[in-house]
């Protein structure tokens, strides 16, 4: 299974470098950042490593949903849920997952236990599609959980779900991808590749904004949005040094402060 998983892997990766690579070269938010740039083979690990963890977590959470919505969700809703046209479903599951993603994305910035988890991805100093990949395995399994609820609670067909996480797995890559690209008139209800590199800045302006992952629109909803136009996001980062490497990132948030602190890396004006 794990051999199948990273095959499943790699060849996601490969499809995903022919589409993005050449995007990034041809529409940059930030010219001369390199393919290779700074960490990338800590954040190909993760790809090659996370799946596997992520997958186990997530099987167990849709079980748990499963079994609970017997009790507390009616047949007859589901089976309403269920003959729905498959757009209306796809379009119904973005909105109320996003709403359950907006909600935990945000606990893990306001509650300082979790933060530490999130802040390893956070710890991104230079944003492309494969930074995308760079976290925390129970940061993936909480966030992407949330999203999972309405999917599985509610009724949704197999179909419709299965649309909707391909959907949120390109979506997520573009959102992190080098691109130059804010989506226009639409900015305020879809997620952007701008609006999150937002979410990424280190200027204090963008602190704690554009939580959404893909409905732009519960930001400006819920007070959290920030969109300058004819502005980029300048410095990525977090403002503690968070260690380099997949193992210390992984253990990052399970030790002491005091401890992880005197072992992290150095700070990002050091390593510049």
């Amino acid at each position: 299974m794990e051999t199948l998983v990273n095959l499943f892997n790699l060849k996601n990766l490969l499809l995903a470098a022919l589409i993005f690579i050449p995007l990034e070269q041809l529409l940059p938010m930030h010219d001369g950042q390199r393919v290779l740039r700074r960490a990338w083979l800590n954040d190909l690990v993760y790809v090659l490593l996370n799946g596997i963890i992520v997958g186990f977590g997530l099987t167990v959470i849709v079980m748990f949903v499963a079994i609970c919505s017997e009790w507390l969700v009616p047949k007859a809703f589901k089976e309403m849920v269920a003959a729905q046209p498959y757009w209306l479903q796809l379009i119904e599951i973005v909105v109320l997952a996003d709403l359950g993603f907006y909600i935990v994305h945000r606990l893990f910035h306001t509650v300082p236990a979790l933060w530490r988890f999130h802040a390893v991805h956070h710890s991104i100093e230079e944003l492309d599609w494969l930074a995308a990949h760079r976290v925390h395995p129970l940061d993936q399994i909480l966030t992407k959980g949330a999203s999972l609820v309405p999917c599985f609670a509610l009724g949704f067909s197999q179909w419709a779900i299965i649309v909707y996480f391909a959907l949120y797995h390109w979506h997520s890559l573009m959102l992190h991808a080098n691109i130059s690209l804010n989506f226009g008139p639409l900015r305020w209800l879809v997620a952007s590749p701008e609006f999150h590199h937002w979410h990424h800045s280190n200027r204090p302006e963008a602190h704690d904004k554009n939580f959404a992952g893909q409905v732009a629109l519960w930001d400006y909803v819920f007070g959290t949005a920030h969109q300058p136009k004819g502005e980029k996001p300048g410095q990525y980062g977090t403002d503690e040094p968070v260690p380099a490497g997949y193992v210390a990132q992984i253990a990052y948030p399970f030790r002491p402060q005091s401890v992880a602190a005197s072992e992290t890396a150095t700070p990002r004006e050091a390593r510049a």
